[in-house]
């Protein structure tokens, strides 16, 4: 399929509806407002395609863009590919989802995290606060950095109030990855949320609610996360 094509597609399956639920949770113009239960079989139909995803993403549309996330070839995305997405991501559910799934499924995942947690731009910051997350559930323990993580950790206690808006939703989803999926600092994890106390996050008057870290982990614990990763943080 083409980009015309799929751009053709796309739009025949906009929803107004959907447009408007979106837009209250950070999705921003342009986009048509495709369910993301749509673009699955596209993604099963195109499986990877690293040139498909740069294009598609390139046109700014947020459907379009969440899709090029799914199909990424995500070992093929260099520094500067990942760079441009998440300057581009001005959408929160391609900062905070697309974006951080192919950087943490890719090869370069931590170190365009550990740079993006210190841009002064909300919505980079937060996808490299993500990723960091997404590469707990999905790394196994050997493979990642525990004194890094520990001092991400003491990070997110010592500023996660004075944080952004969004930073700060995502700062309390990283412990909350920390404490379910590294078994070395899932007490850790538990003894930053406890200190942390409550975040808040303004969610713009939609249902959505920000976890209790400490309530949340201890669920994830009990369920067997910390003895088995994530095959994908896609979905």
């Amino acid at each position: 399929m083409t980009v015309d094509e799929i751009m053709a597609d796309l739009q025949s399956h906009g929803s107004e509806s959907i447009k408007k639920l979106l837009i209250k949770h950070g999705v921003k113009e342009p986009f048509f407002g495709v369910k993301v239960e749509y673009l699955k079989p596209l993604q099963k139909k195109i499986k990877k395609d690293y040139q498909l995803a740069k294009d598609l993403y390139a046109t700014g549309n947020a459907d379009a863009q969440y899709l090029a996330g799914l199909i990424a070839d995500d070992e093929k995305m260099t520094r500067a590919d990942l760079q441009t997405w998440a300057e581009q991501a001005l959408s929160t559910n391609i900062n905070e989802y697309t974006v951080p799934w192919v950087a943490a499924e890719g090869t370069l995942g931590f170190e365009m995290a550990m740079e993006w947690i210190d841009s002064p731009q909300e919505h980079i910051a937060a996808a490299g606060w993500a990723t960091l997350g997404n590469l707990a559930a999905l790394k196994e323990d050997s493979e990642l950095d525990m004194d890094a993580y520990r001092a991400m950790l003491e990070r997110v206690v010592k500023t996660i109030h004075a944080s952004p808006n969004r930073v700060r939703s995502k700062m309390n989803s990283f412990v909350i990855s920390v404490g379910s999926y590294i078994n070395p600092l899932s007490q850790e994890a538990i003894g930053a949320a406890n200190e942390t106390g409550a975040v808040y996050v303004d969610t713009s008057g939609t249902a959505c609610k920000v976890p209790d870290a400490v309530e949340y982990i201890n669920k994830a614990i009990a369920k067997g996360s910390l003895s088995k990763k994530k095959k994908t943080a896609k979905c």
